[in-house]
């Protein structure tokens, strides 16, 4: 049981010894894509990826083709934008806004109260993109 807690302790510790880098160890496949933190609140996905926002639109606009979404709308401005489409008889909207030269937020909701499952697969097929495409 001591070791168990001691082991506990030290992974704790050495998670806020690496406060910004703990996502990349634990976001497995998403950190070739230059995936950061990955978090699920109030029914919508937000990722933050250390890629540019053109590369992130690029990698949207694939997966909502290669997804088979019906009703594109697409809304793009200067430093944000986002997408509005129909995948798989759900409304989905991808909003990204830029952070900085390398560092993009996307935001996918699914539904109208978010489909968790459904935001993750957008999620994979936007990250898998862009680790296709480095």
């Amino acid at each position: 049981m001591k070791t168990k807690r001691t082991l506990v302790i030290l992974c704790l510790t050495c998670l806020i010894c690496l406060g910004g880098c703990a996502p990349l160890i634990v976001g497995g496949a998403a950190v070739g894509a230059g995936s950061g933190t990955d978090v699920y609140i109030n029914g919508e996905l937000r990722v933050e990826y250390n890629v540019s926002f053109e590369k992130v639109r690029t990698a949207c606009e694939m997966t909502v083709a290669e997804l088979g979404g019906k009703e594109v709308v697409p809304d793009w401005r200067i430093g944000e934008g986002s997408i509005t489409t129909v995948i798989r008889g759900e409304k989905a909207k991808l909003h990204l806004e830029y952070k900085g030269k390398e560092t993009t937020l996307l935001s996918i909701r699914v539904g109208f109260f978010g489909n968790k499952s459904s935001s993750q697969l957008i999620k994979d097929k936007v990250s898998e993109y862009l680790i296709k495409n480095q």
